[in-house]
């Protein structure tokens, strides 16, 4: 598989292709796609000379980048190649068969410490590399591997940073129309941004008389059914007829995931000030859902399931956010309170029925 490097150079832009990751050069062009027949010869000659005798690291890169186990969603996607290529450029001279020595984990942690200033993307680097290597131990590329467990160095629990009632009001007082549908659907759905970006009308749907939206969710790929609040009903109602998503800018043309996080992080930046948090974003909304969600008559164990939690992060989630917004508290904690005990008659009388 040629490898076309672009450079640009005093005589203009060049493309260098290469037999393969790491491989050797055997052709300069000024086309990305050369005609010259001289080209297939040239990388005839350097296969027969230079065949790579073992399969090494690169190739299980390109291998896994062209598996079924990337990612789904395009901006996970993205950043799995970028990160894996990274990975493959560090170790394209190391055999794949490297990773079955224990200390390869060294090697490993030595690569990603160089991101240890930042500490979400030394993780991350991690991430990526661990899953690559999962994938080859699973495919039979590798017999085994020393890189699970790597240690982390990033850690935030934004459990207590939730958008509160005059949050929503302080923001929407500044920020214009489009930009104050983007924080309201997300308040309401508790969906993350690619699955907000993505929310039209043929969603909807009736259910036992009450109207819901039936979507899949984007990192679990599970299907989720989210109540129609009235402040959701508002938005739709104001949707015009024509308009195919929900949520557009202020040119009209749909959003994307990135751009609705950037547009609220910008109107944020204005009244930081003003807010219960100066670091408040986008995915903060899910704790605020959470606490529409089970007031719109969702069970705890549903609302888990919909943002991904554990039924005690749910829980303190919903009983944090009653804690910072009094009028709500009262109302929230009774029905937190309810459905707590609901569950424990459930558990007491499954124990029973065991006995």
């Amino acid at each position: 598989m040629t490898r076309p490097v672009r450079r640009v150079t005093k005589e203009g832009v060049l493309y260098h292709f290469y037999a393969w990751r790491g491989g050797p050069k055997f052709w300069v062009s000024r086309e990305r796609e050369p005609r010259d027949p001289g080209f297939s010869l040239a990388y005839a000659e350097v296969m027969k000379k230079h065949q790579p005798s073992e399969y090494m690291t690169s190739h299980m890169v390109d291998d896994f980048l062209g598996s079924t186990a990337m990612p789904k969603g395009e901006r996970t996607k993205q950043d799995y190649r970028k990160w894996a290529l990274r990975f493959a450029n560090e170790f394209e001279e190391d055999p794949a068969k490297l990773w079955e020595d224990p200390r390869s984990r060294g090697e490993l942690n030595e690569w990603r410490a160089q991101w240890k200033n930042s500490p979400k993307q030394h993780d991350y680097a991690g991430t990526v590399a661990v899953r690559i290597l999962n994938w080859a131990r699973g495919e039979g590329k590798i017999s085994a591997h020393y890189c699970d467990r790597l240690h982390r160095i990033y850690s935030v629990d934004r459990a207590e940073i939730v958008w509160t009632d005059a949050d929503r009001y302080t923001f929407l007082a500044v920020a214009p129309e489009w930009v104050g549908r983007v924080l309201t659907l997300a308040c309401e759905t508790g969906l993350r941004p690619a699955g907000l970006v993505r929310l039209t009308r043929g969603n909807l749907e009736q259910f036992d008389g009450l109207e819901r939206f039936r979507v899949r969710t984007q990192k679990r790929g599970r299907i989720a059914h989210i109540p129609v609040t009235p402040e959701l009903r508002k938005l739709i109602d104001a949707t015009p007829s024509n308009q195919f998503v929900l949520l557009v800018n202020d040119r009209g043309s749909p959003l994307k995931a990135v751009s609705a996080s950037r547009a609220i992080a910008r109107y944020r930046e204005r009244i930081k000030q003003q807010l219960s948090d100066p670091s408040l974003r986008l995915q903060d909304t899910r704790g605020t859902a959470a606490t529409r969600l089970l007031r719109a008559g969702l069970a705890l164990n549903q609302i888990a399931n919909h943002m991904g939690w554990s039924l005690r992060y749910a829980a303190s989630v919903i009983e944090h956010y009653a804690a910072v917004s009094p009028s709500e508290s009262a109302e929230v904690l009774e029905l937190l309170g309810r459905e707590k005990r609901r569950r424990e008659g459930k558990t007491v009388n499954a124990n029973v029925n065991a006995h």
